[in-house]
């Protein structure tokens, strides 16, 4: 048992040692690794691609390019390792492939009709010693259908809850889904994402669950797609929403002033879906006067009097629900006067006292004008009139200085 003991004991340090030489070993071979791929980068004859991506029934162009060349030529070849192009050279009939540029440092293809059986990594070959390559990865993106909306084929109830579903097949990778009520988004369950059993694309669901109002009615659902394969915008389902709701009443009445002895109505205005066709007049305490008529919506009045004064009441009916509204009609007067006639003559008079205070002012202003600029008017008086010898002369040089004309002589006879 000793002899065992000493045995075991001396083998575990041989196993660690052989463990370290181990780690050493890899630790060596990571470093060439590192050291190679710098080297591999800094290469002169290493092909350069790039990763593209494309939509089914796209286009994508592979170009592989080397900063120099020892006259060996470029190779593309597929996902299945088949060569597309060798050089200027087509290897694979596949009208799709074609040719764009073929040069000692340069080889460009493309691929139109892309299909998703074109997703994956293709290389690019260089046939030098050692040969070189570089892959591209080609990922095909799955367009998604347009989504189709179930849930609500005939119009639903007001204030029910409604479950609507929105489903798009063919993305890859899966769409996402978004749930709009006129223009305004609504959130949804999340996405319910499955995968499609024929081919590698996925089929995307998503719920809506809300309860509907009146508001509701005519509403616009929509549904779209989210998807990078979507260029232009998302793809969108619209349906309208229809409601079903009693109606709200109200009554308008032909005119707000209605004179005795004049024909008049009252209309009820219904607002429901479906749309009252039912409608039933009433004259609250009472029955409705002889002269009044009920036609559908309106109550008619052949001749109005003050004994027509009451409330007046109409129920709408649509199937769904029914409504009611009252309205109080008073009988005016003939010569009554409506209360827009009034205002009117308000206003006339409030404009005419206006113009009147504005003449008044201009005529103050312009009588102080004429009385700051008025002449200042001198009086000549007959010169010589204080130097006359009597009264006499004074007066006959006072009336206007007339001494060079004669004198008339009135005669008695």
């Amino acid at each position: 048992m000793s002899g065992m003991r000493v045995r075991q004991s001396m083998t575990f340090p041989s196993f660690q040692r052989a463990a370290l030489r181990a780690l050493a070993a890899l630790t060596m071979l990571l470093a060439t690794s590192v050291r190679s791929n710098y080297v591999f980068d800094e290469d002169p004859f290493q092909p350069v691609t790039q990763d593209e991506t494309v939509a089914v029934g796209g286009v994508v162009t592979l170009t592989c390019s080397v900063k120099e060349n020892d006259n060996s030529s470029l190779q593309w070849s597929n996902t299945a390792q088949q060569t597309l192009y060798f050089g200027e050279k087509r290897a694979l009939r596949d009208n799709r492939i074609q040719l764009v540029k073929s040069t000692g440092t340069e080889l460009i293809i493309t691929i139109a009709e892309v299909q998703l059986s074109d997703d994956g990594e293709y290389t690019c070959s260089i046939f030098t010693m050692p040969v070189r390559t570089a892959r591209a990865t080609v990922t095909v993106l799955g367009v998604p259908g347009k989504p189709v909306i179930t849930g609500f084929e005939d119009a639903v109830q007001e204030g029910s809850t409604v479950t609507l579903t929105c489903t798009s097949s063919g993305s890859k990778p899966p769409a996402k889904l978004h749930w709009y009520l006129n223009q305004e988004e609504k959130p949804g369950r999340p996405d319910v994402v499955e995968s499609n059993p024929e081919e590698p694309t996925y089929t995307v669901t998503s719920e809506l669950i809300f309860t509907v109002t009146r508001d509701d009615n005519n509403a616009l659902i929509a549904c779209a797609v989210d998807h990078p394969s979507i260029a232009n915008g998302d793809k969108k389902t619209e349906q309208p929403l229809s409601v079903l709701f009693s109606p709200s009443v109200s009554i308008q009445p032909e005119s707000d002033l209605p004179r005795e002895g004049e024909k008049f109505y009252l209309q009820c205005v219904a607002n429901g879906n479906p749309e009252p066709t039912a409608f039933v007049w009433r004259r609250k305490d009472g029955e409705l006067p002889p002269l009044a008529k009920v036609d559908g919506a309106f109550l008619r009045f052949e001749s109005l009097n003050k004994t027509d004064n009451g409330i007046y009441e109409c129920q709408a009916d649509n199937g769904i629900g029914m409504g009611d509204v009252s309205h109080t009609l008073l009988v005016q007067d003939p010569t009554a006067m409506s209360t827009s006639s009034g205002v009117d003559h308000a206003v006339i008079g409030g404009v005419v006292a206006v113009i009147v205070f504005i003449m008044l002012c201009l005529l103050i202003v312009l009588g102080r004008y004429l009385i700051r600029h008025k002449g200042t008017y001198l009086t000549h008086e007959a010169k010589g009139s204080d130097d006359a010898p009597d009264a006499d002369t004074a007066i006959i040089n006072a009336e206007g200085g007339h001494s060079g004309v004669d004198d008339k002589k009135e005669y008695f006879i």
